[in-house]
């Protein structure tokens, strides 16, 4: 596959304005006609010289629940380089809106570990334009490792959904195997969840996205309440697997069912262990402890170990 051209930007790009503009053009895809085309953009977006808000970190590894350190949680990168890839979905030349898009998956590989004092080159492209039966989905890759080395240390590939969107010349994807029953199993943490638990994590992440913020705004966007973020969740499971994980992980995730707030979460961890008794592979799933439903399901996989793949 040949990669996009990068257009290399000044600094992080500001969700709030990133949102505004999304807002915006959505209102000129009311007004003029959605895109006609299933092209995706051919440049993806780049910043050198990322430095991480030490403050910042530390107030995100105390909301998570990771143990306080100089190595930069997966989900934190995450967070950080967040703003570079949804500047790519907020390009005109994108053919998917980006308010309402769906967080259906992520696969993130921490190959090596990132500290807080290196400087961050980050990059963000989109990929794989495809059907689903629902709408159109598309992922997001984005990348970063140490300013000027040009070796990824972490990459993250997120798959969203543009719910109700049909691209000419995309078919809609088949149903796919049938959803299993699930039946909760005996719960190994219990989450307190309250309404500020959007504010909260916002505030470490900047992702300000409305649906996360307030009953109002939530309910604005066509939301009966506000939700969890997805990757607080995630990464809140993924600092609950602990640091059996070691350093060089592959953490997947797929989102089933929205978290309402406030709530209670029951969660569930297995760890799997390897020939020499060594960690080798930890699942999760979380759900409401209320009516069994299964909000999100992962794994934490050694990535060496089952992937083979370099470390740089």
């Amino acid at each position: 596959m040949t990669l996009p051209q990068m257009v290399i930007l000044p600094e992080m790009p500001s969700l709030s304005k990133l949102y505004v503009n999304a807002a915006a053009q959505a209102a000129r895809r009311r007004l003029l006609g959605a895109h006609d085309t299933a092209t995706l953009p051919a440049e993806g977006h780049e910043v050198r010289g990322v430095k991480v808000d030490v403050e910042n970190l530390t107030a995100y590894q105390h909301l998570i629940g990771e143990t306080a350190s100089d190595v930069l949680p997966a989900g934190f990168i995450h967070a950080l380089a967040f703003p570079l890839a949804m500047s790519v979905l907020n390009r005109d030349d994108f053919p998917l809106p980006l308010l309402g898009m769906i967080h259906l998956r992520n696969r993130i590989e921490q190959r090596s570990p990132l500290v807080f004092t290196d400087l961050l080159d980050a990059t963000a492209r989109v990929e794989n334009l495809r059907g689903h039966r629902a709408g159109t989905q598309v992922d997001v890759v984005a990348e970063v490792g140490p300013a000027g080395t040009g070796h990824v240390h972490w990459r993250g590939v997120s798959t969203y959904l543009a719910k109700g969107v049909f691209l000419p010349g995309i078919d809609k994807a088949s149903p796919g195997e049938p959803k299993t029953d699930f039946t909760a199993p005996d719960p190994t943490a219990l989450w307190h969840l309250g309404v500020d638990t959007g504010r909260a994590y916002a505030a470490v992440s900047g992702d300000f996205n409305p649906i996360h913020l307030s009953v109002l705004s939530a309910k604005a966007l066509g939301m009966r309440r506000s939700i969890a973020h997805g990757m607080y969740l995630a990464s809140r499971a993924l600092a609950d697997v602990g640091p059996a994980r070691g350093d060089s992980f592959a953490w997947e995730v797929d989102f089933e069912a929205p978290v309402f707030l406030p709530c209670r979460v029951a969660l569930e961890i297995s760890t799997e262990q390897g020939g020499s008794g060594a960690w080798k592979r930890s699942t999760f799933v979380a759900w409401n402890p209320r009516s069994g439903r299964r909000h999100f399901k992962g794994t934490v996989e050694a990535l060496q170990e089952a992937h083979g793949l370099p470390v740089t």
